[in-house]
């Protein structure tokens, strides 16, 4: 009989190991049950694809009368219709297109019968409780929910589509039952191009690894998250997914309080000011010490006037990274809900052709810019028409001997929206944007988002383009193309990408798929950039075979890419090293394995 359990038919080791085994269980379960105790590991991922066109098309056009600022009786008995966003200079279309917050008399949204209210609002929770009560309202029978705290439709970052979309989806069908409510992007109308950044210490701009260890404070999963992301992504640096952490070997992403953009600027001031502190569990090699640490906050990721707010306060700090360097990843998307939309096809159709002509308007004419910057200062009562006017055109200032950037928008016309969703060029901008920030989102999964929202809404589900294609009646022109041909001398990002060849061979592995999409991903959002490519190889073999073959490599990645689209002269050197330039011990199979590498520099 076993001395432990004192069961006659096992010995006492017998009964031993079974309580070990039973102890181990019991701490397994704990440690994956209790958040408290594990802890997600810091995560190096392969970068956004740029693409170097910028989607900037002017379509000539005779003048459009100014709106006036006299609220439109004429589409008073029309039912109202509401939009809520952020404040944020890349809406200037669509707000002048509506004359202001509500529609006026002479506006576009007036001569196409729309009766819009746009509604300020800069926290993401509650631009996601607003469609949730319009859903609510709409499926109790109202068929135009009349409630001030429903929109039917939200414009934000589109980058940050696939974690808003998800996420709302999985709380709508568990509300209403599966697949019964959609939210869908339904258009873009502008595109971030500087306003949104990545602020932080001049070092982080030269030497990027100099970040590692840092605490950046940002609303977690929208597009400013993605532009900080897309940064060390592309420089090589490990991100932190786990907000509650701290790992010195990577970059700690701290989310800002109520999802504001305001709070992230205002708590890297407060820290560089008065040694405000935030305390985080220490992580190292992916595991926890049991210790905390207090951590002052190094740098913030926000847009205008959360920029314009740290430069005034701060001294030491410069933009390290924005929307004009990845100057495709940040449209304007209204999305709206599916089931009312395709019941009023006409109202969301000529919703986007009032924002789109009013665009264009905007590109042509001068007065309609000034005129967009007392809409946007009316609609969102903060700042003046000239700030904003200021802002949107971007900003340059000098402090300390440093200078930063501020601002920075563009309009889309419909034919920059039909070129970015790749219907006038075939080059789905888009579509390269949301599957990169989903990859982001199930891979590095910040905040738990494979746990708490289970999966991520697929691009042709999500994005809905019947809206724009039904537009009738507006003025366009033929896509723009870049031009590649001066040479670009200054260094966006350099990431080294792991691609697997056959052995031998300059034959890209299957195994390596995923990692060449990804990075045609991010050339397709940073459009205007230049290239060089570079590849590298351990020492097997002979010196000049490798030296070969590196550069055979490097051509096999170039040639991926140009048969995806890229065009050849965004190439601006395609090379190879060999052996040459080891960034790993050859003694060993991870050291060889680190030097078989392509290098892929993105240059403006």
């Amino acid at each position: 009989m076993g001395k432990i359990l004192r069961t006659e038919k096992l010995t006492t080791l017998s009964e031993l190991l079974i309580v070990i085994v039973g102890i181990g269980v019991i701490l397994g379960g704990v440690y994956y049950l209790s958040p408290g105790i594990k802890t997600a590991v810091s995560k190096q991922l392969d970068g956004m694809e740029l693409n170097s066109t910028d989607v900037n098309n002017v379509t000539n056009a005779e003048k459009i009368a100014l709106p006036t600022t006299e609220i439109s009786s004429e589409v008073a008995d029309k039912p109202l219709v509401r939009i809520a966003g952020y404040a944020w200079n890349a809406q200037s279309g669509i707000i002048v297109s509506n004359g202001g917050p509500k529609t006026t008399k002479g506006s576009l949204m007036e001569k196409n019968g729309v009766n819009l209210e746009i509604i300020r609002q800069d926290w993401l929770s509650e631009l996601r409780n607003m469609q949730m009560k319009f859903i609510e309202e709409f499926d109790k029978g109202e068929a135009f929910p009349s409630s001030d705290k429903s929109v039917f439709a939200v414009m934000i970052m589109g980058d940050g589509a696939p974690f808003y979309i998800s996420s709302v989806q999985k709380s709508l069908d568990e509300k209403y039952g599966k697949d019964k409510y959609h939210l869908q992007v339904m258009g873009v109308v502008g595109m971030s191009y500087g306003e949104d950044k990545l602020i932080g210490p001049p070092s982080w701009k030269s030497d990027p690894k100099t970040m590692k260890g840092s605490v950046i404070s940002a609303v977690l999963g929208d597009g400013d998250w993605v532009t900080t992301v897309n940064y060390c992504f592309a420089n090589g640096l490990k991100v932190n997914p786990d907000p509650t952490t701290y790992d010195a070997d990577a970059v700690n992403i701290y989310p800002s309080e109520n999802d504001d953009y305001i709070k992230s600027a205002e708590e890297l001031i407060k820290s560089q000011t008065t040694g405000w502190t935030v305390t985080l569990k220490e992580v190292v090699n992916g595991k926890l010490t049991g210790k905390s640490v207090n951590r002052k906050i190094d740098g913030c990721a926000t847009w205008t006037p959360g920029d314009k707010t740290v430069f005034d306060k701060l001294t030491g700090f410069v933009d390290i990274v924005s929307t004009k360097e990845f100057n495709n990843q940040m449209p304007t998307a209204i999305i709206g809900v599916k089931e009312w939309a395709v019941k009023n096809p006409d109202i969301v159709s000529n919703i986007l052709k009032s924002a789109l002509t009013a665009s264009n308007q905007m590109k042509n004419y001068e007065d309609w810019k000034v005129r967009a910057s007392q809409a946007l200062a009316d609609t969102y009562k903060i700042e003046t028409p000239e700030y904003w006017y200021k802002m949107f055109k971007g900003q340059q200032g000098t402090k300390g001997g440093l200078t930063y950037n501020m601002g920075g928008s563009k309009v889309f016309n419909y034919a920059d929206a039909m070129q970015y969703f790749g219907l006038s060029d075939g080059v789905n901008r888009y579509k390269s944007v949301y599957n990169q920030v989903s990859g982001y989102l199930t891979e590095l999964n910040p905040f738990g988002f494979n746990e708490n929202v289970g999966a991520v809404v697929p691009y042709d589900q999500a994005v809905n383009l019947f809206f724009l294609k039904n537009i009738n009646d507006i003025e366009s022109t033929s896509a723009d193309k870049a031009d590649y041909s001066a040479e670009a001398k200054e260094v966006v990002a350099s990431g080294e990408w792991k691609i697997n060849f056959n052995t031998g061979s300059a034959e890209i592995s299957n195994s390596s798929s995923k990692e060449v999409e990804k990075i045609y991903n991010l050339l397709v959002q940073a459009e205007s950039t230049k290239l060089t490519i570079v590849g590298h190889t351990d020492n097997v073999g002979n010196a000049d075979a490798n030296l070969a073959l590196s550069k055979s490599r490097a051509e096999a990645v170039v040639n991926y890419l140009k048969q995806k689209g890229i065009p050849a002269s965004r190439f601006q050197l395609v090379d190879g090293k060999g052996q040459s330039d080891p960034v790993a011990d050859n003694n060993t199979a991870s050291g060889k394995a680190s030097n078989r590498r392509v290098v892929i520099t993105l240059l403006k």
